[in-house]
């Protein structure tokens, strides 16, 4: 038997910041909130909460069946995954069109099921297809079924041996590399996807080696059901050593090409290499102006032996705009609304203004309400294509357990990227803060220039189950008014290991640490500057800023350093339902080194709902160690992973 081988939002601040009695129901901006029209079902983020969203779909012949799934013989893992490659299954509760479109559902359906097996190396696995009783081999080219009940269809899967590889041969170009290096070795995981794999890693491998042309020219994959063993062959031609050429664009409307090429990072006559050609596709997605982008290259080579390139885009719409509300138990009600650009001056330019106010449910007085309002302006590729420049001034007045503060901040900004993973980043900001606190109240007006570095291995920043997020920042600071010189620094580590198929288990973990030098105690610097701990950011269960060193008077006063934690086992239940304990723990002290005398440790479950564009979060944690009369448990939500 011969088998072919070819091819086959940041997280959202805490809705549930305070804990104990805090609840918090938000009301998100009308494109990310509806209901499905006559389905009566409401919605967020293209989820359905309840109702039925399923739209009424006119299909010609309705035929309703029933279906059962034989798979004795098979271990879990290999049950679970025949259940998930079976449409007859999943899509059971959806009729089909007449008698024929039942037949065609299910040999389409049988061979999804062989190649099923086929990916976890079981090549002498027998699927049968009935329906009616009858193998859909043996049905006339137009058959008949008895409509009075439904159609019943029964899927019987033999899985047969486990193959494993035999002979392996690289032929051509691909004959000076290594079968080892891409999973093929005697004795070894024979699973299709496993060949698959490794074929087209050659290819990108000479690729790599910046021959854009280069192809197999043999793949043969021959199961020898006596031995149980696969014998794999594959051959490539690599082809000859060719530079970019001219980089073409199309589908552009309101963007100018010009910096669409420049920003890309395809420039002409620079070494070819695919993963060139997968960061540009990335970094022009990122930008949030298009919709999409495809990115062709040429099958042949220019005359000059150079590599055309075409990149394709869709622009999407530039101008966007959202409102919504809040109630909270504690906080009262409020609204929040935005509009925003993201193109504004041809070159992806985004512009956003913004605001809020809360506190209407607890009305005493205009004065007392909080309130933030701000514009930004980012302008990507300024000065060379891997920096940006951002720049904004935003106001806010905040009223916390902690303290309560009126600020504006001004800042210019600019980051450039080092490499892929790593980024560097200086601002310089102007702060006005009015604060009452524990030490009374007390004016500030600070000039600060924060310069952080981040590198970024995760393999998604959303949901990731590999690498690792590293962070060091540094904001030396100038508070004017009284002519106090103060620095803060931090870092904080955050790393991911997934095991098991699909990464079902992932162990994550984080550790977090700063410290303020300078001042003269802490009344000399701003509350927004000092440190404190508790709330869906830091240590769960706690309410926000509840962890801090206080004063006699039982008033926090926010410390010089800390030391926060997390570990986290995320376990995926289903494909889309995860659970996932966790345990946090902080320690904030009033000294520029932490003592540790007093560690706060909360722990808790959480439950995630995968999506698209990453998981939706929900969090439930309770203090171990408890304030006098502090919170009892605190809830958060979010979207994507909690770090």
């Amino acid at each position: 038997m011969r088998i072919p081988i070819g091819s086959t939002l940041p997280n959202l601040s805490s809705a549930f910041r305070e804990a104990g009695s805090a609840l918090t129901v938000a009301a998100t901006a009308l494109f990310c909130l509806g209901f499905a029209g006559d389905a009566h079902a409401f919605k967020i983020f293209g989820i359905t909460l309840f109702g039925d969203d399923k739209a009424d779909v006119d299909v010609v012949d309705p035929l309703n069946y029933s279906v059962s799934l034989d798979a004795d013989g098979s271990d879990r893992e290999l049950a679970r995954a025949i259940e998930r490659s079976s449409l007859l299954v999943n899509q059971a509760e959806n009729p089909v069109s007449g008698d024929l479109g039942l037949v065609i559902k299910a040999r389409d359906d049988r061979d999804r099921l062989i190649a099923a097996l086929y990916e976890r190396a079981h090549y002498g696995g027998v699927v049968t297809v009935t329906i009616n009783g009858r193998n859909i081999d043996d049905l006339p080219p137009n058959p008949k079924f008895d409509r009075s009940g439904p159609v019943p269809v029964t899927l019987r899967i033999e899985p047969g041996p486990v193959f494993t590889l035999g002979d392996i041969r690289f032929e051509g170009d691909a004959a000076r590399l290594d079968p080892g290096r891409y999973g093929l070795r005697p004795g070894g995981d024979a699973g299709s996807l496993v060949i698959i794999k490794a074929a087209r890693q050659i290819v990108d491998d000479l690729k790599t080696e910046g021959r854009p042309l280069a192809h197999l020219t043999e793949q043969q994959v021959v199961a020898d059901h006596k031995s149980q063993t696969v014998d794999v062959v594959l051959g490539a031609e690599s082809g000859p050593i060719a530079p970019i050429g001219p980089v073409s664009i199309s589908g552009e409307k309101a963007v100018d090409p010009d910096f669409i090429r420049r920003y890309s990072r395809l420039n002409q006559g620079k070494p070819y290499t695919p993963e060139d050609i997968r960061k540009a596709s990335e970094r022009l997605r990122k930008l949030g102006v298009f919709s999409s982008v495809t990115i062709r290259e040429s099958e042949a080579l220019a005359p000059d032996g150079s590599l055309p390139i075409g990149i394709t885009i869709s622009e999407g719409k530039h101008r966007y705009f959202g409102f919504g509300a809040s109630i909270s138990t504690i906080d009262g009600a409020g609204l929040q609304g935005y509009w925003g650009h993201r193109n504004l001056f041809g070159q992806a330019e985004s512009l956003r203004i913004e605001g809020s106010v809360g506190g209407l449910g607890n009305w005493n007085g205009i004065e007392n309400l909080d309130y933030t309002a701000g514009i930004s302006f980012v302008k990507p590729g300024a000065f060379v294509p891997s920096g940006t420049l951002d720049t904004s001034i935003k106001g806010s007045t905040i009223t916390t357990e902690s303290y309560d503060a009126a600020s504006v901040v001004a800042r210019l900004g600019y980051s450039y990227e080092l490499t892929d993973k790593d980024t560097l980043s200086a601002a310089a900001t102007l702060s006005f803060d009015d604060i009452d606190d524990a030490f009374g109240n007390n004016r500030y007006v600070t000039f600060a220039v924060p310069i952080d570095y981040v590198r970024d291995t995760r393999d998604n920043t959303l949901n990731p189950t590999e690498g690792y997020r590293a962070t060091l920042s540094a904001a030396p600071s100038y508070e004017i008014l009284e002519g106090t010189i103060f620095s803060s620094f931090e870092g904080s580590i955050s790393g991911y290991r997934g095991f098991g198929e699909d990464d079902r288990l992932v162990l994550a973990g984080k550790l977090a640490a700063g410290t303020l030098i300078g001042g003269d105690g802490l009344a000399s610097m701003p509350a927004t500057r000092r440190f404190y701990a508790g709330g869906g950011g830091s240590v769960r269960g706690y309410a926000y800023q509840e962890i801090s060193p206080y004063n006699g008077s039982g008033d926090a006063t926010g410390g010089r350093s800390y030391v926060t934690g997390s570990v986290e086992a995320r376990l995926n239940v289903t494909d889309a339902i995860g659970v996932v304990p966790f345990l946090d723990f902080g320690t904030v002290s009033s000294e520029i080194y932490p003592d540790f005398s007093d560690v706060r440790l909360g722990a808790g479950i959480g439950l995630r709902y995968n999506t698209p564009f990453g998981p939706i979060r929900l969090d439930v944690a309770m203090p171990l160690d408890r304030y006098d009369g502090g919170s009892r448990y605190g809830i958060y939500a979010g979207i994507g992973q909690s770090f």
